[in-house]
């Protein structure tokens, strides 16, 4: 069996109790795709100094926002991690001339934990975090997925958790879906045709070759799990496309 990676815009915690159109999305995606054993997430939201492994049993849903409705803090996503494939995950990151470490402390964020209460809500699938240093920008991140690619014949679902745009300053609460600010279309379709064309130095180079590099993404970090998802896939695939609140892109995209 074997299984894609992929990159899932995560949108806004909300996404946990207001799907939109993602939340089908999500669902149908993973009703397609064969069972995992078990799930991979490069998170925007666990930047780092250096590589490091989640290797705890049990971790915490963590709430890591502030100023959103009670119910949302009431979310809970008990997926079991595996300690053992963490280990695993280690040794692949060490092959590949890679310094990693295992933190049995971290809890799972919101970059984790929102997409996967829509696509395997019953959280009985073990999931482990690698985290994300961000400094490193995308070359890293290509490797990261390139050292961890095998495990999708293993069953393993190797997802990073981003988002196509992400400026949070610009956004407009009131637009509908219909609404798209034209410097977040072309910056989208800019990286999606680079994927198509497989041009993977000119994506590594978007501060400089992308239009509006810098608005869509005042920092890297929202972008960087696409270079992840990328690095441990194949063929690119748009799965689903979209806008909220004007300049949110909410995109996934897979590489089988």
């Amino acid at each position: 069996m074997s299984l894609p990676s992929l990159f899932i815009s995560h949108g806004s915690p909300m996404l946990a109790l207001q799907p939109g159109a993602s939340g089908p999305a999500l669902a149908r995606l993973a009703s397609q795709l064969p069972r995992p054993r078990a799930i991979v997430v490069v998170s925007a939201h666990w930047e780092s100094r250096e590589l490091r492994v989640g290797s705890a049993a049990k971790p915490d849903t963590w709430h890591d926002f502030r100023g959103f409705p009670a119910e949302l803090y009431r979310v809970q996503y008990p997926a079991p991690g595996e300690p053992q494939l963490a280990g695993e995950i280690m040794h692949l990151l060490v092959q590949a001339g890679l310094t990693a470490q295992l933190d049995v402390e971290r809890p799972r964020d919101h970059g984790a934990w929102v997409p996967l209460t829509l696509m395997y809500p019953q959280a009985d699938i073990p999931v482990v975090q690698v985290s994300l240093p961000s400094q490193h920008g995308p070359a890293l991140q290509r490797q990261v997925g390139q050292a961890l690619a095998g495990l999708r014949t293993q069953g393993v679902l190797l997802i990073g958790s981003g988002s196509i745009t992400h400026n949070l300053g610009e956004l407009d609460w009131q637009a509908g879906p219909e609404q798209i600010e034209p410097w977040a279309q072309a910056f989208r379709d800019w990286i999606v045709g680079q994927l198509i064309e497989q041009d993977y130095a000119a994506l590594q180079d978007y501060r400089r070759q992308a239009p509006f590099a810098a608005r869509n993404h005042p920092s890297d970090e929202h972008l960087l799990p696409l270079f992840f998802a990328q690095g441990a896939g194949g063929q690119f695939k748009v799965e689903h496309s979209g806008f909220t609140l004007g300049a949110l892109g909410m995109d996934i995209y897979s590489f089988t």
